[in-house]
């Protein structure tokens, strides 16, 4: 089969770059988590002070687009893709609470998701590319081959955070999670950028029930699908 474009949008939390790393590790595929691009922008945001107490002006974060380089690179001990920033690994910072509570109000920026798209669609020009985001199907790869649009229940996905959390050492609790998890549903899908909505030709992924072995499975079931019907088309 001819490699393809695989676009996963979907809720906070509900799995996508799990589902996204293992996929493109089945395919032999290039990964790239959109999400962790624009967490990137935050946590540089941050470190520069322009972003005070949650707080900041949208033109002093669109200064700072063109000193911050991306990167994707494999970690052979956790068998996926760590994010760098300007040359240093930064996965595990990007993920702490106080990126997550101000990433959808920076990706909500004009400029921030032009510059962010342009470097997404260059990531993926070649195809034989998975990624993973809010706005992939609709707007970064709408001629996507295989379009997925992810959901679960909002406790399940509250769970999961606050396990991941909890994992990594970070002192946060249930409560916490769960309201931020509301409000970035909330600011992702009515902010007026690319909000995230359903593609018309993606296909609904509820995993609340699913173990990831499952989700796996079937989304390769689905692309075997895809390859038989464009052979015999």
């Amino acid at each position: 089969m001819s490699k393809i474009t695989i676009a996963i949008d979907g809720y906070s939390s509900c799995g996508k770059s799990t589902l996204a790393k293992a996929l493109a590790a089945h395919l032999g595929y290039a990964y790239a988590d959109s999400g962790a691009m624009y967490r990137c922008v935050t946590l540089y945001a941050f470190k520069k002070g322009v972003i005070k107490d949650g707080s900041f002006l949208p033109e002093e974060i669109i200064k700072l687009l063109n000193e911050i380089k991306l990167g994707f690179e494999f970690n052979p001990i956790t068998k996926s893709s760590d994010t760098f920033l300007n040359g240093e690994n930064v996965e595990k910072e990007i993920r702490q609470m106080f990126v997550s509570e101000t990433v959808s109000k920076i990706s909500a920026i004009h400029e921030v998701r032009v510059h962010m798209i342009a470097i997404q669609r260059d990531l993926g020009k070649n195809k034989g590319i998975v990624m993973d985001g809010r706005d992939i199907g609709t707007n970064v790869f709408p001629n996507a081959e295989l379009k997925l649009f992810m959901t679960a229940d909002t406790d399940i996905r509250t769970q999961r955070r606050f396990d991941e959390l909890t994992f990594k050492g970070q002192h946060v609790s249930f409560g916490e999670v769960r309201l931020n998890l509301i409000q970035r549903d909330h600011e992702d899908t009515h902010r007026k950028e690319n909000p995230l909505i359903q593609a018309s030709d993606a296909i609904l992924l509820d995993n609340s029930d699913l173990s990831r072995d499952q989700q796996l499975e079937y989304v390769v079931n689905l692309i075997h699908k895809l390859s038989a019907y464009s052979q015999n088309k």
